[in-house]
């Protein structure tokens, strides 16, 4: 049907309960015993003794409580509330049944989650898991995020990370659906490796001696100390493959064996190394289970009162890690 000028707005159309009269001029507004505040009094059509009334002359409302302000003072049980009807509000549809398509722009929309519900649900029909759909500027194409099926029994939130990532990052899951961005393929890091460029670190004759590997070649994650403890703490769990090289010198005197070991928090894990007195580089390595406490040391061994390892053949030793993809 066509029109002249604005098309007709659809509006909000109730009555409300009745209301039954007694001495007193204000009255509780109800529809379906439920109070109900209209939108002003220029929205309503209110009969009193078959006098339809004008709004803020003879009535005034304030939230759900109607105010009569007749001429004659105070109505009583004589006096007869006809009918009071509502008409909605032509720019706040409130709680209208129907909605013309497109009426209610995002500027009108107010959606709030608390702590018990989301500001927005969006439900499945009985037989259709609910999705929520992304169009493309012309709303011809789109992707969906769609609910696990009914059968999963699935209830569950992700909470996105406070950052965008970095290229190649994916979101990962803590188990607790707490997201963050993880390397695709994995990641080798924590990863380090340190030799000696400053010291001859001495050992001590017939003494586990933790060896100063004083200078890193790579650290990734800043994860080996190299100047005081000696140490890589990755702070990150999972699997690492632990190395280390050392060739260590003697120099002529007396002795029977050399050896290295990779030390775990404080106590040896691993060791390698020969007996006789041979100066040769020895090697050691393993792959070891690391929490976010656990660190790694190497250490060395020696019968000899003069063993060292020679800083002029730095080629020759070596500490280092690297996490393993799991």
């Amino acid at each position: 049907m066509s029109y002249i000028g604005k098309t007709p707005t659809v509006g909000n159309f109730i009555k409300l309960d009745d209301i039954s009269t007694s001495s007193t001029n204000s009255y509780t507004l109800q529809h379906n015993s439920v109070n109900f505040s209209p939108e002003s009094a220029n929205h309503m059509l209110v009969s009193l003794n078959g006098v339809i009334q004008a709004p803020n002359t003879s009535y005034s409302v304030s939230g759900s409580t109607i105010t009569f302000l007749p001429s004659s003072g105070t109505l009583s049980s004589s006096d007869s509330i006809d009918f009071i009807m509502v008409y909605g509000n032509v720019l706040d549809v409130g709680v209208a049944s129907s909605v013309a398509d497109a009426s209610i722009t995002k500027g009108k929309m107010n959606l709030i989650s608390d702590s018990s519900s989301a500001g927005l649900s969006i439900k499945g029909d009985g037989s259709v898991d609910g999705t929520l759909q992304l169009n493309c500027s012309q709303n011809s194409h789109g992707i969906k995020l769609k609910s696990p099926p009914h059968s999963a029994g699935a209830s569950y939130t992700l909470t996105f990370p406070t950052t965008d990532g970095s290229a190649d990052e994916f979101l990962k899951t803590d188990g607790s659906g707490v997201l963050s961005w993880g390397t695709a393929g994995g990641s080798n890091t924590p990863a380090f490796e340190s030799y000696v460029s400053s010291s001859n670190a001495n050992i001590t004759q017939n003494t586990w001696t933790k060896l100063t590997f004083n200078t890193e070649s790579y650290d990734t994650d800043n994860k080996y100390d190299n100047s005081s403890n000696y140490r890589f703490t990755p702070a990150t769990a999972g699997k690492y493959f632990v190395y280390g090289m050392a060739k260590i010198t003697w120099g002529g005197a007396t002795g029977s064996g050399h050896y290295i070991a990779i030390y775990k928090n404080g106590s040896m894990y691993k060791q390698g190394g020969i007996d006789g007195q041979t100066v040769d580089t020895h090697n050691v390595y393993a792959v070891i289970d690391f929490n976010t406490t656990d660190y790694v040391e190497l250490w060395g061994y020696s019968t000899s009162n003069l063993a060292h390892l020679p800083q002029a053949e730095p080629q020759r030793h070596c500490f280092g890690a690297y996490k393993i993809i799991t």
